[in-house]
């Protein structure tokens, strides 16, 4: 269906248009070529907007009518459906959209920009500084502030940084024992924990400062080392997020919960099961289909339909998830549920081989996400 306003007057029209034609794809046409049969003068000023269904169409821009001929429009709106009735799709989850992590595509900062460039793209994410073992989130001022004119002179934006806030066994709890743990070791790993706790919302005001200096609005936090029963931490996490949440919604910063497997949140459903108990608008998700993998969970489509899909504000893909192997992943059929699903964030690589190929996989799998995005 498709509303005309001409006028002060709405007029219904029914038509049919190819299967195989997307809605939005059909307004466009249906736009282009409605205004080309009507006459001049209806068309350059009467004509106020095209709607199918309960979208607004995206006709040939009103103010260029007056300088074309009905012929013209036709022609313009014929040109612009050759794409979609040749059977191919643009979709706006597209190259702009890439980030990757820069501690595992270059083993320098130099490195990293290097590849940034050899790929084209806009975005890094941040972890630690490439071969320094130090975290972006706790760098000094003057090194924040040299990192941000290096990114700038390159022209890279940064779309997340990847924290390690609330990553650790938290105190009262009783995290599952490592592989090889013995008695000592775990006392040291919950005292260790229980003091960054105590210092959590110091390193808040740490990560909000790199944020800042770096101009970017999303941090990664975890959810506390893993216990036997991870919803029996459910309420202690949200009641912690809840008061980090206020001091970074204050700064105008998002704090996005990442799926770890090593955390009380490891799987899409533990992510989906969470998020109604922080439902602050300052609070999203990092979704890593990929960490699900450890706990049998089917990322795609099982896992993906657990969430909620207007938090997901950043998503990461891993090496392992688009190169030939067990692991990998339908990211194909996951960008376009994306897409569908209106996400406008961004998809992160982050490497993760440790076999001696780092960034010679950070290289293959970003060749082949490409191609994937391409194929979209």
């Amino acid at each position: 269906m498709v509303l005309i306003s001409v006028g002060h007057a709405t007029l219904t029209v029914h038509w049919l248009c190819p299967k195989k034609l997307s809605p939005q794809s059909a307004e466009e046409i249906f736009s282009a070529t409605f205004l080309a049969c009507l006459p001049p003068r209806l068309c350059a000023s009467a004509v106020k907007s095209l709607y199918c269904g309960d979208r607004l169409a995206r006709p040939i821009p009103l103010a260029m009518i007056d300088s074309m001929t009905r012929r013209d429009v036709l022609a313009a709106g014929l040109a612009a459906a050759a794409p979609v009735l040749a059977g191919k799709h643009h979709s706006n989850l597209d190259k702009s959209h890439l980030s990757a992590i820069t501690d595992e595509i270059g083993r320098t900062p130099a490195e990293a920009i290097a590849f940034t460039k050899e790929f084209g793209l806009q975005w890094v994410e941040l972890r630690s500084v490439p071969g320094a073992h130090k975290e972006y989130t706790f760098l000094p001022e003057p090194d924040l502030r040299a990192a941000a004119a290096e990114f700038a002179a390159n022209h890279l934006r940064i779309s997340f940084l990847n924290s390690s806030m609330l990553k650790y066994a938290w105190p009262g709890s009783s995290p599952i024992r490592q592989h090889g743990e013995n008695d000592e070791h775990y006392a040291e790993r919950l005292s260790q924990g229980a003091q960054r706790f105590e210092r959590r919302m110091q390193e808040l005001d740490q990560a909000i400062l790199t944020a800042r200096i770096l101009n970017f609005d999303k941090v990664r936090v975890f959810t506390g080392s893993r216990v036997y029963d991870p919803p029996s931490m459910f309420p202690r996490i949200a009641e912690v997020l809840g008061e980090m949440a206020h001091v970074a919604g204050e700064a105008k910063v998002h704090l996005l919960i990442e799926n770890e497997e090593s955390c009380n949140v490891a799987t899409s459903a533990e992510l989906g099961a969470i998020m109604p108990l922080v439902p602050s608008p300052w609070i999203g998700m990092n979704w890593d289909p990929q960490n699900t993998l450890e706990y049998h969970e089917t990322p795609f489509p099982d896992g993906y339909a657990l969430l909620p899909k207007s938090r997901i504000e950043n998503v990461q893909f891993k090496a392992k998830g688009v190169m030939e192997g067990p692991e990998k992943l339908d990211w194909k059929s996951i960008l376009r549920a994306l897409e569908r699903d209106r996400y406008k964030g961004q998809v992160g690589l982050e490497t993760h081989i440790f076999d001696g190929t780092l960034i010679a996989a950070a290289h293959t799998s970003m060749r082949e996400m490409l191609r994937i995005i391409g194929d979209l």
